[in-house]
Order: structure tokens, then sequence, then C-alpha cells
């Protein structure tokens, strides 16, 4: 499609209003992280606020081709700043790590939060942001516009102290979202692009290595997560479609905005935690807006399936899920148990299971069944979607990693030259995804593959690295001597001696993003007690960190 030229903002919401007569359709409805906080926003609501946030943005310097950096919780203004940076041809990178982002994506705007509750915890987004920001020469000249956003988390939750928080300000070049908002017309013609000019970079997580800035461009990927969307999760005219995962992950771009977006969809977007204020939080929420199809990661699916069978708020019957048509599971390989779990009593034995594997830099999905359409297996990926090889691109494939063409390459052409890697295993005729095969640790010289993702490293004066372990058990279980004894005894006989793991530690949760990914990060620096883990905005459970550490092994078991 190289020549042609097309507009993402225009095709997700101009074409929906004016072509589609769908202006008075809900695009979202949003939940905040306390259920009292809610609002449905339109499709003609949304174009109006998103040539606000684009006129702000133009009236600010940004320019076609210009980096801006959004560091937003999820709230309608995430999605208006994203959509406003398509609009004018700006190219957007929203920061989940502030200070690895905004240096490497040299962004000459920041639109940033003064804060945001995360359950009952309260994250300073903007002192984060400043923080991050003074480290880097080129940010001398960054511009901030900061929303004032801080809310209670629910008035109905045990009396807890609130912080009295005053936001950083530094009159030099921060902005006020209010005000320069209230000042613009909601009328702004979209800039029309070259189909492969950018649209985003978005950072990979740290667990294998330096992060990489995915980069996308605009008409290969608008018409890949399209289509992905619409027959993934067979969408229909009167769906509400929920996707649980965070925007600032791929997931979210992909099949929160732009997927979603470009079919018409209306869709929930949610602000909160899978636990607060109550353990039925997410089938709450499927009740309250009559969800029929649902997106989210095998961990949350196992935290769920975990709990005790008489308190859980599916099982006990206390929710109307009688609405759901598919469910989805994205992010990490769920195993069989969870997946029948999910299959069997959220879905009523009645809901296709739409297993998707991709990544942040295939842009939308490779492998995965079609609902009512392809035989299932539990735990498994199955087939391919279209692409039986990756012999050749699909439209939504990554163009480069930003600024680094050679390590791009490198990294997924040539250890199969002629080849696409991916860089996950697989087995038997359908596909299982058994993990990064080239997440690694170096122990006494020899490599290991990584198959358990809460296993980390550790420094060990003898071999150089030794594996530390961090083990979720079910609730019928107990976590003690005997029981790590027969789990390092299972290692040595399966895998052998060598892969014998020094610490063993009891974790009742892992530090996961809402979209379902390990922040292996921070479970490296529990196991080397490093107590400043930096940015945790992004944690599904903010409180998971204080619990591993407390159970923290500080001898080998």
């Amino acid at each position: 499609m190289e020549g042609a030229k097309t507009n993402m903002c225009y095709n997700v919401l101009d074409r929906n209003v004016k072509d589609e007569n769908l202006g008075e359709r809900v695009a979202f409805y949003w939940e905040g992280n306390s259920p009292d906080h809610h609002m449905a926003i339109t499709y003609s609501q949304l174009l109006g606020q998103v040539c606000r946030c684009a006129n702000v943005l133009k009236h600010m310097g940004v320019r076609k081709g210009d980096r801006v950096a959004i560091y937003l919780p999820m709230i309608p203004e995430l999605v208006y700043t994203m959509l406003a940076c398509a609009r004018i041809g700006a190219v957007h990178s929203i920061v989940v790590s502030a200070e690895i982002d905004i240096m490497v994506s040299q962004c000459s705007i920041l639109v940033t939060a003064d804060g945001v509750y995360r359950g009952e915890k309260w994250i300073n987004l903007k002192q984060i942001a400043d923080e991050a920001l003074e480290k880097y020469e080129h940010t001398h000249t960054c511009c901030v516009l900061v929303l004032h956003y801080r809310r209670q988390p629910s008035v109905n939750l045990s009396p807890v102290v609130f912080p009295v928080v005053q936001t950083p300000w530094d009159a030099a070049c921060d902005v006020c979202w209010d005000e320069v908002m209230g000042q613009v017309s909601e009328q702004c013609e979209p800039e029309w692009l070259d189909a492969e000019d950018p649209l985003f970079i978005l950072y990979t997580s740290e667990s294998t290595g330096k992060p990489k800035g995915v980069l996308h461009t605009v008409a290969g990927y608008l018409l890949y997560t399209s289509l992905t969307f619409k027959y993934v999760f067979d969408h229909q005219p009167d769906d509400v479609y929920w996707c649980t995962a965070d925007i600032g992950w791929i997931t979210g771009h992909s099949y929160i905005t732009y997927g979603p977006l470009a079919n018409g969809g209306t869709s929930v977007l949610f602000e909160g935690i899978p636990v607060h204020p109550h353990a039925g939080r997410f089938w709450e929420v499927i009740e309250k807006y009559r969800v029929t199809k649902f997106y989210t990661a095998p961990t949350l699916i196992g935290n769920v399936e975990r709990t005790p069978l008489l308190t859980n708020p599916v099982t006990s019957c206390r929710y109307d899920l009688s609405s759901l048509r598919i469910l989805g599971t994205v992010g990490e390989p769920i195993n069989p148990e969870a997946w029948l779990w999910y299959y069997e009593v959220v879905g009523q034995k009645r809901c296709p299971v739409v297993d998707t594997f991709w990544q942040t830099e295939t842009g939308g999905h490779v492998l995965t069944p079609l609902p009512a359409a392809t035989p299932l297996k539990p735990g498994s990926a199955v087939r391919s979607m279209w692409l039986q090889v990756f012999r050749r691109p699909w439209p939504g494939i990554m163009r480069t990693v930003y600024g680094n063409q050679e390590r791009f390459e490198n990294t997924y052409f040539k250890k199969c030259p002629g080849f696409y890697v991916t860089g996950d295993g697989r087995i038997d005729g359908y596909y299982w995804i058994t993990g990064r095969i080239d997440d690694m640790i170096n122990v006494s010289g020899h490599l290991l593959t990584v198959a358990e993702a809460a296993v980390v490293s550790r420094p060990h004066t003898v071999k150089g690295e030794c594996l530390y372990c961090f083990v979720t058990l079910k609730d019928c279980r107990e976590f003690n001597r005997s029981l790590v004894d027969e789990l390092k005894r299972q290692v040595r006989e399966k895998i052998g001696p060598i892969a014998t793991p020094d610490f063993i530690q009891n974790a009742p949760g892992l530090p996961k993003t809402r979209s379902g990914k390990i922040m292996r990060r921070v479970l490296r620096q529990i196991a080397r007690n490093e107590k400043d883990l930096g940015d945790l905005s992004t944690l599904a459970d903010p409180k998971v960190e204080e619990v591993l550490f407390s159970q923290r092994c500080e001898t080998a078991a």
C-alpha cells in the first residue's frame, strides 16, 4: 500500500460518524477504579474530544512526524490523546516505564496526569514523570500537558488515610489540560498520511533484554487490527466487547482502541483492578454492561479459579453472565485446567474460547481458533489463522526497531534466513506456546530454558547465578518444606541436577500487568532484595510486591 494516502483517526471516527451514521452509538463505557465512577461516550462525543485534543497539540507546536509521550491512566483522555496524535500525523509512544520510554523515544511533548488510584494505592504519575525528565538532556524542551485527575478510590471502603498530594508544577513547561481543552474548537481536519508513515512506537518489556522500540505504520496496522478483531471475535453490531488489558501494551492498542473502533464497536474501558473493591469486580462489570465478548489474560483467570469454591463469585452464581458469547485469552500460555474452568464455569460450556497468540511485533493475532469454526484443545492456540509459515510479511507486521534497523534484522530474520522468527516454542500439530526460547539463565556455565515464567536469576558466589523460583499454589495445597523438597526432586529427575533451584519461594500472586505480562524485573529485584522497584503503575495488583517481599527466601531452600 506504499504511496497510498489515509488517516487512522478518520477511519475509526469520522467514517463511523459521517458515513456509517454511528454518531449516537456508544464507543466506550468507561468504568473507573471505583464502581461509583462511570460514563458512556458516543462516537460523536469521542470525535469532538479527539479534535479538541488534536488542536491543543498543534497549538503546542506538535507537527506531523513529531513524537508524543503519553503517561495516563486507563481513562477516556488516554484514548483522546492517542487518536489526536493519529489525526495530526504525530507518532504516539504510550509510556509504561517512564524512565526508559521517554528517554528512548525522544518526545518533545509529554501528556500525563497528576496521579491515579490503583485500588486503594495512590500512584503519583506527575512526580514519576518529572523525575524521569530530569535525567535526560533532550527533555529540557519538553512541554508537559497535565490532566488534573484525582479521584478517591471508593466511598464504600473501610476507613483509610488518603495522601494529600501537591502536584509538582513547573510554570515554564507545564500546561493545564482543562484550561487549554476549553479554549479550542471541536473541528480539526485530519492530516492525510502515506500508508507507510509511522503511527506509534511501543517498547517491549524488559524480560529478555534491553527494550525494543517496535514501530508500526498506518495502513497495514489499520487493516490487520480491523480484520483480526472482526473475525476472531465474530464482531456483531449489538456486541458489547471488553478487553481487560492496559492500553499501554500492544493488546490495548490493537484490541481496545484501533480494532474495535475500526469496526464501529462498543467496548468497555476499565480503569480498575480485578479485586477492587471486591473479588467479583470483573463479573459485576460483565453483568452491568451485558458484555458479550470477554478478552482477558490467563493470569487473571487462574487467580479467580484458585479462590475457594464457596466464595468464588462466579461459581456461587452471584452474577448473571448469560450475555457472554465468546471468551478470549491473551498474554501468555494458558494451562488446560484454567482453560476448562474458563470454558465450563465462566462460559457455562456454551462460549468458544479463542486462545490468541501474537506479539507486539506482529501487531495482531497470528495463531488462534476462530469461534465455532475451529475444533478446540484446552491450552492450545491451535493452528495459524491464515499464515501457515512466516515466510511472507502480513499487513500488521512491525516495520523496524526504532533507531536500530540492524537489531530488527538480527533479532527476527537472521536465526532462520527467509523467515520471521517469533522466539517462542511450540509442540505437536497444534500450536502449544511453551515460552521464550531466548529467555535463558546461566547456571555454572549451562544455559537452561526457563519453562516456568516465575523463575529468575539471583547472584551466587560460586555459580555466578542461581535459580530463584516463585511458586504459586492452589488454595488446597500448603507451602512447606516437604513440598519444596518434592519440587526440587521433580526438577532433578525431569531436567537434571544442574537445574535444581537454590531458592523456592511461596508466591500467592505474581507481579503482572493487566495484559497478563509478568514483570520479571520486579521478580529479579525481589530475589535480590532490591527494595526500590521503580515504576509499578501498570501492576494489576499494586500490593503483590509487598506480599512477595514478606515471604522472600533469605537462605537457600
